[in-house]
């Protein structure tokens, strides 16, 4: 099986704080790995790493084969064309209506001529089932369907790899569900391997293949979500604990 994210010995502070020290993963191919953590525990960091928009302090980061710590901006433009990175907040230009925000990574970074950018638009639309938003502004949007569209953007490009920052964050357990539902729709129909941080259980259980946790800047559990919520490990079994109230918290304000 082909290897789309290997990371070696990923270490990363700031200042006398240790993120991430000594971290590394493997993720294949149209693969689905979530990554658990309490907040601090260097979730975020690490994907941002993965991307070039912080440099770790040691370790190797491949994406697809490629080193993206030695390449220059250029070249890692070139490897960002193959990732999708999906932001807590959906990250949408309110200044710009739907069908702009989706239109801005096709004019950025390629060369497809208006009709093929208005095909991806309506395409990638379609599949999110918000072709009627296409000329709304983000403020006339509810949160769920702001999530949609920036993965619509996300996706718009046709990635290879995608990264979720905590894609349920915000939204009541049945948007939750539903993007989360989404998600492994697309990754199935468009073959993508994805890296998830989430702390939302109910996500991870429907989009993982495997889980890793993070603590104290080190990955220190592996496995299936199975493995990871029946464990006797007496921290697993706190952190899963408090995840599942948090769950039900979150339920009973709906």
């Amino acid at each position: 099986m082909n290897i789309v994210v290997d990371i070696k010995n990923v270490s990363k502070s700031f200042g006398d704080h240790v993120v991430l020290n000594n971290v590394s993963l493997k993720v294949e191919e149209n693969e689905n790995l979530i990554v658990f953590g309490q907040s601090g525990t260097g979730k975020s960091v690490l994907l941002k790493c993965m991307v070039g928009l912080l440099e770790p302090d040691s370790g190797e980061i491949f994406i697809d084969g490629i080193d993206v710590l030695k390449l220059k901006i250029k070249e890692l433009n070139e490897v960002r064309k193959n990732i999708g990175f999906l932001f807590q907040g959906a990250a949408l230009y309110d200044s710009m209506s739907v069908r702009e925000n989706l239109e801005f990574p096709l004019i950025r970074h390629f060369k497809f001529t208006a009709d093929e950018r208005e095909q991806r638009i309506k395409s990638v639309l379609e599949k999110v089932s918000l072709e009627e938003a296409i000329d709304k502004m983000p403020s006339e949007l509810s949160g769920g369907m702001k999530k949609r569209i920036g993965l619509a953007r996300s996706i718009i490009t046709e990635p290879k790899l995608m990264l979720y920052d905590e894609p349920t964050t915000g939204l009541d357990p049945i948007t939750s569900k539903e993007i989360s539902l989404l998600i492994l729709e697309l990754q199935k129909s468009l073959k993508m391997t994805s890296v998830v941080v989430t702390h939302d259980l109910l996500c991870a259980e429907i989009i993982a293949d495997k889980a890793i946790v993070l603590n104290e800047g080190i990955v220190q559990h592996e496995g299936t979500i199975n493995d990871l919520t029946t464990s006797r490990d007496k921290f697993l079994r706190n952190f899963f604990s408090h995840e599942i109230i948090e769950d039900q918290n979150r339920s009973n304000n709906v």
